[in-house]
């Protein structure tokens, strides 16, 4: 069995996209649609990685996160905020309490190392 990867896109082609590079890597991947959702999900399902998109309808990524890291059992979970907003975002990432930041559109030559680093360290 793979480490469990959360991915949280509310475009489902992004989803898919994503759950076939991440299955390719051998990752067992989970999904959500919206923030609040993913929040639902990391409570039942207690994944390794979270792989969060930032607009999203219902919840955005950046509040969910912070509402992840309330939670004293997942304040250490690596979240990796994936975006296609390049103003300013970096700072608002890092203040929601999240790990890293990926670029939209994302390739798995970029997505690799992340992995590396969260699921194999």
């Amino acid at each position: 069995m793979g480490k469990k990867v959360l991915v949280v896109e509310d475009y489902a082609d992004s989803r898919e996209f994503l759950k076939y590079l991440l299955e390719d890597y051998g990752c067992d991947v989970i999904e959500a649609s919206n923030g609040r959702e993913a929040i639902e999900v990391v409570k039942e399902q207690a994944p390794d990685l979270v792989l969060m998109d930032v607009s999203m309808p219902v919840m955005d990524g950046l509040t969910a996160a912070r509402r992840i890291r309330e939670e004293k059992e997942f304040q250490t979970l690596p979240i990796i905020v994936l975006t296609a907003d390049t103003e300013g975002v970096r700072s608002r990432v890092i203040d929601a309490g999240c790990n890293g930041l990926l670029h939209k559109p994302l390739n798995f030559d970029e997505l690799k190392p992340v992995l590396r680093h969260f699921l194999l360290a």
